[in-house]
């Protein structure tokens, strides 16, 4: 038999962290900025989420200007001729990701009210 008691919806809960373990397989400095990105912002777990990706984008892309100052940006083909690095493009990709990231998560405001911001926009800066 259906019950006909009307049900309310549980609210959101919304978390905001303070602290949080920093990803162990992150470069020793993307380990230090992502820690100063916590204690600096109010995050909420998607933007923990957001927060890890891009700093796998940037080691990504330092991995990538390793290989490219050791190798140069072509390589030799088994025919002799040349063709781009698999790295430059793999670093273009991180790079690019890295930037939108950023951006996503309004990481590059210098000061909150700094400038403009629409309201769905706001910075997570904590205040």
């Amino acid at each position: 038999m259906p019950n006909n008691q009307s049900r309310t919806p549980p609210s959101p809960i919304r978390l905001v962290t303070t602290t949080h373990d920093v990803p162990a397989h992150l470069s020793t400095l993307t380990k230090e900025w992502y820690a100063a990105v916590i204690e600096e912002y109010q995050l909420d777990p998607h933007h923990l989420k957001l927060l890890q990706a891009a700093a796998e984008c940037w080691d990504e892309y330092q991995q990538c200007r390793e290989l490219l100052a050791r190798d140069g940006l072509v390589i030799s083909t088994g025919q002799g001729g040349m063709k781009p690095h698999p790295a430059a493009t793999i670093a273009r990709h991180a790079r690019i990701g890295f930037a939108r990231l950023i951006r996503e998560m309004d990481l590059d405001c210098a000061e909150p009210g700094a400038r403009y911001r629409p309201p769905a926009l706001r910075s997570n800066r904590r205040l």
